[in-house]
């Protein structure tokens, strides 16, 4: 991960947003109270007032459904697995690390910049919606991967990670420290590539514990746990939105949120995490960091817990991912502030029409 600057880098946006790291942000106003400068662009009124209130909000369609299964098809290809022959989401394989175990239990996929990939990041749809829910236009994207979860059983039986009594816990986690006096706003996503199943697990949240934060916590211990939540289940009930392939899901990292184990008998839970950010265009090293991962194909490095494909890394696999006007501005590579050209024509053209 890119060492944070000594300062507080302010993003490029009407709203004063403060960053370090692009992760999480620090704002005057936090995100569930803001009041709109911007028309809603693809938020219902209703809509952003279920944002706000239960910290996520589920935007249909964000993408086509074929596109979802185009990028399934791929997550199962680029493992080397066969979705009609289950005995090879098992197969035994090598781990680097512990955390590279975790990983592989967890399902994750560690490719970040196919162009399928890509084609979801710079959909104006998607990006429409993390305008919505920021209020900002100016916008970076997260360089993420994907998450394919057959059912958790074998080699991906949680129960080979060991139990902890405290901090991140799979099942249930804030994204951020919550006992801090100015809580960081931070933004999370992720487009579903199949519909959803109770049994195959999949994102979950506790909605009301967000909308009752502050009274909750004036109720705690001083030396409650930050980042895992401690709450009986029947007054703040855990919930699983459900997905059909192609939504997109955005939720607050206020939120108190994780991800339910596949306890089905063959059915898996398949997603890309996405998210948007205001952009920090002054922080030149981010800037460069994101760049320079795109076109060499690098395992990005904002995230420890990216580490790039053990078997054969995608650099070795694919080109470089095409961008469009839009897409060059969420990763970095064109500047909000310059006006975009039409590169046939060479006359001024809009990539963030609404």
């Amino acid at each position: 991960m890119p060492t944070p600057a000594p300062y507080l880098h302010r993003a490029a946006s009407q709203r004063p947003y403060f960053s370090s790291d692009g992760e999480s942000y620090l704002a005057q106003t936090p995100l569930r109270d803001i009041r709109k400068k911007h028309e809603l662009r693809v938020l219902s009124e209703e809509d952003f007032a279920f944002w706000q209130t239960y910290g996520y909000v589920v935007v249909k369609q964000a993408i086509p459904a074929d596109a979802a299964k185009r990028l399934l098809d791929f997550a199962w290809d680029f493992q080397g697995l066969d979705p009609a022959r289950p005995g090879t989401w098992y197969e035994d394989r090598p781990f680097r690390t512990d955390l590279d175990r975790e990983l592989h239990v967890y399902g994750f996929v560690e490719a970040y910049h196919h162009q399928l990939i890509w084609a979801s990041r710079q959909a104006q749809r998607v990006y429409d919606a993390f305008v919505d829910v920021w209020d900002c236009e100016e916008l970076w994207v997260t360089l993420d991967r994907l998450n394919l979860n057959p059912p958790n059983i074998k080699n991906r039986d949680r129960a080979l990670i060991a139990p902890t009594d405290k901090g991140f816990d799979i099942e249930l986690h804030w994204d951020v420290d919550t006992s801090l006096g100015v809580l960081p706003q931070r933004v999370q996503g992720i487009i579903a590539l199949n519909d959803t199943r109770p049994k195959a697990g999949g994102f979950q949240c506790s909605p009301e514990l967000f909308r009752r934060f502050e009274q909750w916590k004036v109720t705690q211990p001083a030396d409650r746990d930050p980042i895992r939540p401690d709450v009986d289940r029947a007054e703040f009930p855990v919930v699983r939105p459900e997905l059909e392939a192609g939504d997109l899901l955005i939720w607050n990292g206020l939120l108190a949120h994780g991800v339910a184990r596949n306890t089905s008998g063959g059915e898996v839970r398949a997603v890309q995490y996405l998210s948007m950010m205001p952009a920090l265009e002054s922080h030149e090293e981010l800037r460069r960091s994101r760049t320079g991962s795109w076109r060499e194909l690098s395992t990005p490095d904002w995230n420890k817990t990216l580490v790039g494909d053990v078997t054969k890394h995608e650099s070795l696999r694919y080109g470089t991912a095409e961008l469009n006007g839009l897409g060059e501005r969420l990763l970095g590579l064109a500047s909000w502030n310059e006006q975009e050209t039409d590169r046939a024509t060479g006359e001024p053209a809009c990539a963030v029409s609404a």
